[in-house]
């Protein structure tokens, strides 16, 4: 982690020839020319959605040279847009545009806007440049670093994609003002996530540090924010298209993008299901021999404290449950494969999970 003039903090995701810059501090998109250094060339295409467009992206714009041929695109805002017809939208105005295959894309929003401009510029010209701007917390922590990019399927989550590097991730803690309530708490999942995966330490100061972030105190904010990329960052150099380490990300989300999948994409938001699917990855882990009672304590009182929900959906049955999950794209040869936790910062992959042991688990996890 360095210093940049604009006393924002920077670190790097080290991918050798393919490495980029992670900016994180205040202001950084009312600092002139902020994006000019990772553009491909002269034209750019700010891909934003209707909540974020009146809020910042005039801000975005200024922070692009004077002389940058720029367009823009306004799409609509939610989970449920996040389909290969909104990404047809972005080649379509790219093609109207006439843009070349020198041409950046920016992806000023959160994970959805992330994931389908990343993955339109994965596809355009057969890959152009593209830079994250994410506006939300969990996309500032999570989506935009590590070149996962996609779209959704009514079967599955994340099913159609293309692991695709940004030349640059700008991380404006500012925009977290606008957030809301309910966005903030989906951004902690994924915060509370590299805690438990990983860092012992950073989860404990996460105990004793969520009313300050939950009250958007930018001394804890920034810590929470740098930590966790920091903590992607390392992940994703060692393992950059998911062959081993970089699968412990997932903590959570194959129980949470089968309750997504199920109650349809936006009725929960991403770092909701995320958080009911922890708190069940740490009862499986406690049902297996590997976690105390009192650690799976921990885990639900932490996302209490962060205000995400500790139960299932209730309409959600056990079936339900393993007719998604057996679609995750962690599986191999038909064999479920779970993140699970060995301790309280330390995951790992497992595919031996008795049935009956999962079956049971899902029988009695809470419903609300």
């Amino acid at each position: 982690m360095t210093d940049t003039p604009s006393g924002s903090r920077t670190l790097e995701v080290a991918l050798g020839s393919r490495s980029y810059p992670i900016h994180i501090g205040p202001g950084l998109l009312g600092t002139p020319a902020a994006l000019a250094p990772w553009l491909a060339g002269r034209q750019v295409m700010i891909v934003t959605n209707a909540t974020v467009a009146p809020l910042y992206l005039e801000r975005c714009r200024a922070a692009l040279p004077a002389d940058a041929e720029v367009r823009e695109l306004v799409l609509p805002d939610g989970e449920a847009t996040k389909t290969l017809e909104h990404v047809s939208r972005i080649w379509d105005a790219l093609l109207e545009a006439g843009f070349n295959r020198r041409c950046t894309l920016v992806a000023l929003g959160g994970g959805v806007i992330g994931d389908m401009v990343g993955f339109a510029a994965a596809c355009y010209q057969r890959g152009v440049a593209f830079i994250q701007v994410p506006t939300t917390l969990l996309a500032q922590v999570d989506s935009s670093v590590g070149g996962k990019t996609g779209v959704n399927h009514p079967l599955g989550k994340n099913m159609i994609g293309a692991f695709w590097q940004p030349r640059a991730v700008l991380i404006d803690t500012d925009t977290l003002a606008t957030l809301p309530a309910r966005e903030l708490s989906a951004g902690l999942a994924e915060v509370i996530k590299y805690g438990l995966i990983r860092d012992a330490d950073f989860l404990a100061w996460l105990e004793r540090s969520l009313p300050e972030l939950r009250a958007l105190e930018p001394a804890a904010l920034a810590h929470a924010i740098e930590r966790s990329c920091a903590l992607k960052a390392e992940i994703v150099a060692a393992d950059e298209t998911e062959q081993g380490v970089r699968a412990l990300l997932n903590l959570g989300h194959t129980f949470g993008h089968a309750i997504e999948a199920h109650q349809g994409y936006g009725a929960w938001l991403h770092g909701e299901a995320v958080g009911a699917g922890m708190l069940m990855a740490a009862e499986l882990s406690a049902r297996l021999g590997w976690l105390a009672s009192a650690d799976v304590d921990r885990v639900e009182a932490l996302l209490e404290a962060a205000a995400l929900p500790t139960a299932a959906p209730a309409a959600m049955g056990v079936e339900d449950f393993l007719a998604r999950m057996r679609l995750d794209k962690k599986n191999i040869d038909s064999r479920l494969r779970l993140v699970l936790l060995r301790a309280l910062g330390a995951a790992c992959v497992h595919d031996a999970t008795p049935e009956a042991t999962l079956r049971e688990l899902l029988e009695h996890f809470p419903r609300g």
